[in-house]
């Protein structure tokens, strides 16, 4: 799998990991639960290393703390590259909001802690500032998942000093690439997309049709990777983050980590054929 640097520190992170929400909101004794630990599996053995995850998924951060615990991953626990996010009002709610995904998630030090969706910012970025300096986070960052927030996103970029920006991105959502991508680009700050499939719509219309000729040229052999190879061939994402309870599925979207990634041309060639 490819990697990109992380623009703050130059640490290569791999272009493909894994979003739990919903997916991993499952609880033990089920058979979704059963599946969950092929999909870390899958994960790791393709190269990819960022599980992501926040309080407002369910138990999906006490899921992904149990399952890396587990034997069958536990020899892989050292490689995750955890990122959760902070999802309530307040400085001490925060902090025990924090605490909570320390524990759920069964590590001493969170790789990434993102404000989820802008929520007392100012408050929690402040507090994250601190742990980053004490060594309890590695990286502090900001989410966001709608183009209604996209001013309001643009102002903290220019305004705060981040190492991550959590955005949705997809072929048939491109209003990030307007302003957002390119400041992000400008900041220093690394990109992780959520909803590279559009939320699912996009993924769901294309499954039934042939993949067109040009999907081997590029390496992909599912619409997945097609559009996975989209979101990644943006210079400025670091991270796409697809999120799956198969391991099948994380086998197959991981894949569109590997090889080349067609450039802006080919895209403008092709997009508008895909979304119709």
């Amino acid at each position: 799998m490819n990697t990109r640097p992380i623009p703050s520190t130059k640490e290569a992170l791999p272009v493909i990991g894994c979003g739990t929400w919903i997916g991993f909101d499952q609880r033990p004794g089920s058979e979704e639960y059963a599946r969950l630990p092929g999909v870390l599996d899958a994960l790791f053995a393709a190269g990819g290393t960022l599980i992501d995850s926040s309080p407002m998924y369910g138990r999906s951060e006490e899921t992904t703390g149990e399952l890396l615990a587990a034997s069958t991953a536990s020899k892989q626990q050292a490689k995750a590259f955890l990122a959760t996010k902070v999802w309530t009002s307040g400085r001490e709610a925060g902090i025990a909001q924090m605490e909570q995904s320390f524990s759920r998630l069964r590590t001493r030090r969170m790789d990434l802690m993102q404000v989820h969706n802008l929520v007392d910012w100012r408050t929690h970025l402040a507090t994250l500032r601190g742990w980053k300096d004490q060594g309890r986070v590695r990286y502090i960052g900001i989410t966001h998942y709608t183009a209604s927030a996209y001013g309001e996103v643009e102002a903290v970029l220019k305004a705060e000093k981040l190492d991550f920006l959590q955005i949705n991105y997809s072929l048939d959502a491109r209003e990030a690439e307007q302003r957002l991508l390119p400041l992000a680009a400008e900041r220093g700050v690394a990109v992780i997309v959520n909803m590279p499939f559009g939320g699912g719509g996009l993924l769901r219309r294309l499954r039934d049709k042939p993949l067109p000729p040009w999907a081997a040229e590029i390496g992909c052999t599912s619409w997945a990777q097609v559009l996975l190879k989209f979101v990644l061939s943006h210079p400025a994402v670091t991270c796409t983050i697809p999120g799956t309870s198969r391991g099948e599925h994380m086998a197959d979207n991981a894949a569109a980590g590997a090889g080349s990634f067609p450039d802006a041309a080919f895209w403008r060639r092709e997009a508008a054929a895909i979304r119709t």
